[in-house]
């Protein structure tokens, strides 16, 4: 079920663009169906509350760890679970923001070959990288605001790369 899950994770962090805690504080509830769309309800800094479409990729992979974990008639409950508690033994709770950064992001960052060495790499490089490829795919900067929840557009515009890619850069315009 580990694995089922921490797919169901990356996938939401790297399709969502969400925060680490406001994964973690996403209900069973918060993944509903709005205007025919299935949604995230999130309930981001500041108290403010955005839906996000949910892509179907993540869907599919939400669908197997709900089945899995058999919590997912628990409304209430955190969509997102611990599979195992050293603790309290209690796997009722939202999942701890830092099992988030160690045992999931940090532990498949390993597997494929990003090390702790990788300059500036954590949770937020995932939605970094889902607003910048957002951007690269021409979504509207505004829309991508929305999105992630920026209070300032100049927030989400240190992610828009497209305007400092070396190749377009003056030294490679200049003819003699």
């Amino acid at each position: 079920m580990k694995g089922k899950r921490d797919r169901a994770i990356l996938v939401t962090l790297l399709y969502h663009g969400l925060r680490r805690q406001e994964l973690c504080n996403l209900r069973i509830k918060d993944y509903q169906r709005r205007t025919g769309v299935m949604m995230f309800h999130v309930h981001g800094k500041r108290k403010k509350e955005r839906f996000i479409p949910v892509e179907p990729k993540t869907q599919r992979l939400l669908a197997d760890y709900l089945e899995a974990s058999g919590h997912g008639v628990d409304l209430e409950g955190a969509l997102f679970r611990p599979v195992k508690n050293n603790a309290t033994g209690d796997l009722t709770k939202s999942i701890n923001p830092r099992s988030v950064y160690r045992d999931v992001v940090i532990f498949y960052a390993q597997q494929v070959g990003i090390t702790l060495d990788t300059h500036g790499f954590c949770v937020h490089s995932l939605r970094a990288t889902a607003a910048t490829n957002a951007l690269e795919h021409k979504a509207d900067i505004a829309k991508v605001q929305e999105w992630l929840g920026h209070a300032n557009i100049s927030t989400t515009r240190l992610y828009d790369k497209r305007h400092s890619r070396p190749e377009n850069s003056p030294s490679f315009k200049v003819e003699y």
